[in-house]
């Protein structure tokens, strides 16, 4: 069979499987509180768009400003931290801030904004 040519499609490929099986890597504790970590943000995001929602100041467009730039701080400060492999730590806040995120696009999807 013939080797596939390294093309950034293939590299990419490469790339997203490793940071899966990454994921998956470890003790059983490890990969509950990756999950785990995972859907409390989807949890968290959900309710504050539907319960925060009303009692922020601004309405629907300071709320989705404040949580961007928020998560935006997130991620700047992983990546001033962190410059190697990233621990569970870090792993459980990118978690979180993974579901958070998909939260609020699956409620601007169900809202169709």
């Amino acid at each position: 069979m013939t080797p596939l040519q390294r093309t950034r499609y293939q590299q990419f490929s490469e790339a997203i499987g490793t940071v899966v099986v990454g994921q998956l890597r470890g003790s059983w504790r490890h990969r509950s509180a990756v999950l785990l970590a995972l859907l409390l943000g989807f949890y968290i995001g959900g309710n504050v768009t539907a319960y925060v929602l009303p009692l922020f100041p601004g309405g629907r467009p300071a709320l989705v400003l404040a949580l961007v730039v928020a998560l935006e701080l997130v991620v700047r400060l992983r990546g001033r931290m962190v410059s190697g492999p990233a621990g569970l730590g870090w792993r459980l806040v990118d978690n979180l801030r993974i579901g958070m995120v998909y939260a609020v696009v699956l409620e601007a999807y169900k809202l169709g904004t």
